[in-house]
């Protein structure tokens, strides 16, 4: 692999066992057998033995007295820290703790597994684990790992990444079946060091992974692991499985925290850097399948064609690729006059094309659908019926001159089917044994090839500049103040430290009005009784007055008066400065019923405007902008130049904790915020 801080860890020209046994009921005995075969220096360490397994065994990594790339410890967590300390000593590249018992206990095994990160990260030693299954680099013939199976991959150009050993071989037994090889299967374990993130970024390097399959529990370097992936993706799929969908993890305070749950953070995030996200160990090796051997250009709405054998397993596939966004345009009309000269008259051709039952023409179909200018891949299904077709010799014989990727899929009974499936895998045509998995697979394809334009329009960080860093607490008339800066519109307004002061106002605004307390200290004004609407005389504006006089504030009590805004679509847009992810922004149906409602779209701080518009035609509710009922279209364009601005200056302040619009109404023509909440 390239050159790389990794590569003492990955590429070791001498590895020791610490804790080495000759007992094979112990990991120290199974991790030494497991690099029999090792070509470099073999270092057992155990004081209290001579020979182990055919080695020389020696007291401590100290005693050596070679170059040791790599340590694996065998030992118990609790004398896990003094081993690190003879590897410091001892000069080691990189270590590996299979152990568990560290964080995953509780706060004295956290402590443990800080302090031994500390020294590692002190003295230049890189650390999978603790608690990690190992790895396997089968190209190399290593397989250092406890999981059964790992010494018998197929070497190939997918890489597995898993935090679960478990899962790790699930995801490489999974490639078997699909006859894919693997280039280099880790579990990370607790992953304090080497994480999916700095493994994802080590393998965008390496010309032999041509795609990476991680699946992911929590992530608590989330900018770190979006970094990683935007990088991969300019060069070689990403595909990614991750778990959380049942519980959405700690809630800040807020309407926008609680909005932003960990699970639809994080698949957003991901999804954002361009990895396609998926929904299970199948489906995530499916995707590998096809996006390892094929690749769409960058396309913004690729159009697949699907020729189908018989209509139930084509109505299967179209549906699952409609419903999941995918577009299946209709052949133009000369390819649908061309098909229907081969077909007979009862079938349907426009896309998805049913032959009926595949025969002959399947072959000179197959030719029109991939001539049409609209189709960028083609996704053929036939049952096994060998009398009736036979895959390999339909694509040997019609591939001349068809340019965009194929798709097979196909079902019969497995014994029959492989033969097949195998011949065309190697043919470089992928083939799926179901027209469920063909459609995942193909609806894999689309999403990467959507990523890869979406990166096309990369955020503009520095476009939006303000005259202040932000400090102290800010009160809804100085967010309002910063949004205007901001290019985002809010009502007009007028700041009262009398009623004297509000009578002014009230004579010069138009009405009817809004009348509010104004305090920073006071986050949801509505809950103390601090908004007042409809104010239209001077008998409602006293009593307005005279309730919030009544609202305990610290200082001098102030007001915030505003004409009423007009009625228009109501919507909450927000930002918070995840832990995880940093500056993050959400935009929802609903304002201050969002929350009620859940229908947000989130992306990662800054936003291009792709973004910002993928945003909204994210939300459920996405048919209200397009002028529902009568209504007039609304102005789109203004909202997602507003959640581009707002990114770019929540990405650019780090101090601001929280950004809460709630309500904003767009209308035909802009917007306004009628709150603007931000917590420094």
């Amino acid at each position: 692999m390239s050159s790389h801080s990794l590569d003492k860890l990955f590429n070791p020209q001498s590895i020791a066992i610490v804790g080495a046994s000759a007992s094979p009921a112990k990991a120290g005995y199974q991790m030494l057998n497991a690099i029999r075969d090792f070509k470099g220096g073999i270092y057992p360490i155990n004081p209290k033995a001579e020979e182990l397994l055919g080695h020389r065994a020696y007291p401590s990594l100290k005693s050596v007295g070679q170059p040791i790339d790599l340590a694996i410890l065998t030992l118990p967590a609790a004398l896990c820290f003094a081993a690190t300390l003879d590897a410091v000593e001892a000069g080691v590249g990189a270590i590996m703790i299979i152990s568990g018992g560290f964080a995953e206990t509780g706060e004295q095994g956290q402590q443990l597994q800080n302090g031994i990160l500390q020294l590692c990260r002190d003295n230049n030693i890189r650390l999978l684990g603790p608690n990690t299954s190992g790895f396997a680099l089968p190209a190399e013939g290593l397989a250092i790992s406890f999981a059964p199976g790992m010494d018998v991959l197929r070497p190939g150009p997918v890489a597995v990444i898993s935090q679960s050993g478990a899962i790790n071989l699930t995801m490489t037994a999974l490639a078997a079946e699909h006859n894919l090889g693997v280039r280099l299967a880790v579990g990370i374990g607790n992953g304090q060091d080497v994480s999916s993130a700095s493994l994802i970024d080590y393998l965008a390097d390496d010309p032999e992974t041509k795609l990476i399959a991680c699946y992911l529990e929590g992530v608590s370097n989330g900018r770190q692991l979006f970094d990683a992936v935007a990088k991969a993706t300019h060069s070689k799929p990403v595909v990614i499985f991750t778990v959380g969908k049942a519980d959405v993890g700690e809630f800040a305070a807020s309407h926008t925290g609680n909005l932003i749950g960990s699970f639809q953070l994080k698949k957003s995030a991901l999804e954002q850097a361009g990895a396609v996200v998926v929904e299970s160990t199948n489906e995530m090796m499916d995707a590998a399948k096809l996006l390892s051997a094929v690749r769409l250009e960058p396309n913004a709405d690729p159009g697949i064609a699907l020729l189908t054998g018989q209509a139930g397993p084509g109505m299967i596939i179209s549906d699952y690729l409609r419903w999941h966004g995918v577009s299946m345009p209709e052949l133009d009309t000369a390819s649908v006059e061309r098909i229907g000269k081969l077909l007979p008259p009862m079938t349907y051709f426009k896309n998805p094309v049913d032959t009926g039952r595949p025969g002959e023409t399947f072959g000179p179909v197959l030719q029109a659908v991939a001539d049409d200018p609209n189709i960028d891949a083609i996704l053929a299904f036939a049952l096994h019926e060998p009398a009736a077709i036979e895959p390999t010799k339909l694509f040997s014989e019609n591939r001349q001159g068809i340019s965009q990727p194929l798709i097979f899929g196909t079902a019969g009974i497995p014994e029959s089917i492989t033969p097949t499936v195998s011949a065309l895998d190697e043919m470089g045509i992928p083939a799926f044994t179901s027209p469920d998995r063909a459609a995942r697979a193909t609806w894999a394809l689309a999403m990467d090839a959507r990523a890869a334009h979406r990166r096309l329009s990369a955020p503009a960080t520095g476009e939006v500049r303000a005259d202040m860093p932000v400090a102290g607490a800010l009160d809804e008339a100085q967010g309002k103040a910063l949004l205007v800066k901001l290019g985002i519109g809010v009502p007009e307004s007028a700041v009262c430290t009398n009623s004297a002061e509000a009578q002014a106002a009230f004579e010069r605004l138009p009405k009817p009005l809004v009348v509010k307390v104004l305090a920073a200290e006071i986050l949801h004004k509505t809950e103390v009784g601090g908004v007042h609407v409809n104010i239209d005389t001077q008998q409602k504006l006293h009593g307005a007055l005279d309730a919030i006089d009544g609202i305990e504030v610290a200082g001098d009590t102030r007001y915030l008066i505003e004409p009423m805004a007009p009625a228009g679509l109501e919507i909450i847009v927000g930002g918070t400065n995840d832990v995880s992810f940093g500056p993050t922004i959400l935009v929802g149906l609903g304002g201050t019923a969002a929350e009620a409602l859940e229908d947000v779209a989130i992306r990662v701080a800054p936003l291009s405007e792709n973004d910002a518009m993928e945003m909204l035609d994210e939300l459920r509710g996405k048919a209200l902008f397009e002028g529902w009922r009568g209504a007039p279209a609304l102005d789109k364009q203004a909202l997602a130049k507003a959640l581009v601005n707002l990114g770019n200056f929540l990405y650019r302040h780090p101090e601001i904790r929280e950004i809460d619009l709630n309500p904003v109404r767009v209308y035909a023509d802009g917007l306004l915020a009628l709150d603007a909440l931000i917590v420094v």
